[in-house]
């Protein structure tokens, strides 16, 4: 029952990762490309029906992991509670700069929020890549100093950087973290980019395949360098791969979907282009709970073991019981997120006139 909670979080996290991910990616696309008040209400119209329900399937992940993995839970609410107290704020200053943008007619006041949109974003993007990357690599569970653990063996604390060097204490923000950061910032950004152009017609989403081409070629070079780093930080990653070959398949079409999303960018076939991305996110996410599977949270010291699916879950009766309440749940949430998406299909126009409301 814990490897299909297990499947069934990794499930979750995904469909955030791919729905909430086209929004931080938009918001990114808006940051660096929106040129002026065009632009602008394009990007924004092209997430607008949709984000703040995106954000529903984060809540859902996080009820279900306090449900089946209690543990694992406290461990992560306590030892990652500077940047969850950042995720809070950035979630909550992109919906105020949607909410307040149009308040004023103004240039400075919406050119205030509009820098507030999409910096959001790109920071939202960067430190879940780096709470990413601390589960990758590990944290000091126990608080470890001198062989003499801190405090109970699942707790951890974590400041928010050291040094930005490797060690057996490190901060949440490290080198490694950082680059994992970087590549979940630049594979949001050509998500978000295949997003927007699906959803508009205008000569603008010329500019944004332009852009996602060449941030393509960018995320593909650092895949290859984190093929070189990934042991350098944690020797064992490649242990459940090695122990069985045909796992080996998973990071292979996942890197393949990402050269699909530019080719088929590049042919015009739109919605292809953002299926592949998506699958490119899927696939890396899949990857990595391959990676670091029994665990979940690997241990930096040799005091503490890791926290694994099994030493962090619920009991049996709970994980039953919760199985039956999920069904019914996800049902609901997937009905209602293909409503959304089925209600505001089809691109928006290129005529600022219609721009007046985003939201």
């Amino acid at each position: 029952m814990e490897v299909t909670w297990l499947c069934i979080m990794a499930f979750m996290f995904i469909m955030y990762a791919i729905l909430d991910g086209f929004d931080f990616g938009a918001g990114m696309i808006h940051l660096f490309l929106a040129k002026n008040e065009k632009e602008s209400m394009l990007i924004k119209r092209s997430i607008g029906p949709f984000w703040d329900g995106n954000e529903v399937w984060l809540v859902a992940s996080g009820g279900l992991l306090f449900m089946a993995f209690p543990k694992l839970y406290a461990s992560f609410f306590s030892g990652f509670y500077l940047p969850l107290i950042f995720v809070l704020w950035l979630i909550m200053g992109r919906g105020i700069s949607l909410e307040l943008r149009n308040q004023l007619d103004n240039k400075v006041w919406k050119a205030l929020w509009d820098k507030m949109f999409g910096i959001s974003s790109l920071l939202l993007a960067l430190i879940f890549g780096i709470a990413f990357g601390n589960i990758l690599r590990g944290v000091n569970l126990g608080g470890v100093e001198n062989g003499i653990s801190a405090y109970e063996s699942h707790f951890f604390f974590s400041p928010l950087w050291t040094d930005l060097a490797h060690s057996e204490n490190p901060g949440v923000i490290d080198w490694f973290s950082l680059f994992i950061g970087i590549v979940a910032v630049l594979a949001l950004i050509i998500h978000g980019g295949n997003w927007v152009i699906l959803k508009i017609e205008s000569p603008f989403k010329k500019n944004v395949s332009r852009f996602i081409f060449k941030i393509t070629i960018a995320i593909f070079l650092l895949l290859i360098a984190s093929f070189f780093i990934l042991p350098m930080v944690r020797p064992a990653i490649y242990g459940n791969f090695f122990d069985n070959k045909a796992l080996l398949l998973i990071p292979f079409l996942s890197v393949s979907a990402l050269l699909l999303s530019a080719i088929f960018q590049k042919i015009g076939k739109e919605l292809a282009a953002f299926i592949s991305s998506s699958l490119f996110i899927a696939g890396m996410f899949v990857s990595a709970v391959i990676s670091i599977y029994p665990a979940v949270l690997p241990s930096t010291n040799d005091v503490n073991p890791d926290l694994t699916i099994f030493n962090t879950s619920a009991s049996n009766y709970g994980l039953n019981i919760g199985l039956t309440w999920w069904i019914a749940g996800i049902l609901l949430i997937s009905g209602y997120t293909f409503m959304v998406h089925w209600m505001y299909r089809g691109k928006i126009a290129d005529d600022v006139n219609i721009y007046k409301q985003y939201h």
